[in-house]
């Protein structure tokens, strides 16, 4: 019954992400950059990061999950053996933003990168 929830693999690690933010190739929207980095495997390694500056603990750790949860939406129909790493533009006002602007612009961003 639980092997429908699998759980999507992340970098961990500070080297991982700082890996793929100075190697890979970058694609911006409004709200969300996107880093990506081949990594040889046959799965996909995700990263989420929020700055402090954006606000509160409970307001990063929102937007986390709604970048999360779109990736899992998503994670099928894209190319495996990808480091990416999710961003939030920090200029972007963290108060208008749900989930179907999120879900879009990261759909936007796999179609640029031609991951789709």
């Amino acid at each position: 019954m639980n092997f429908f929830m699998r759980k999507i693999k992340t970098l961990k690690k500070n080297y991982e992400f700082k890996n793929v933010l100075s190697k890979g190739k970058f694609y911006i929207s409004r709200h969300v950059v996107m880093y990506i980095k081949n990594n040889n495997k046959n799965e996909n390694y995700i990263g989420i990061a929020v700055s402090t500056k954006i606000g509160k603990a409970v307001r990063r750790n929102r937007i986390k999950r709604l970048i999360r949860e779109s990736y899992r939406i998503e994670k099928n129909n894209i190319q495996k053996g990808k480091d990416i790493v999710f961003m939030w533009n920090k200029n972007a006002d963290i108060n208008e933003v749900n989930f179907n602007i999120i879900h879009n612009e990261i759909l936007e961003l796999f179609d640029k990168a031609n991951m789709v």
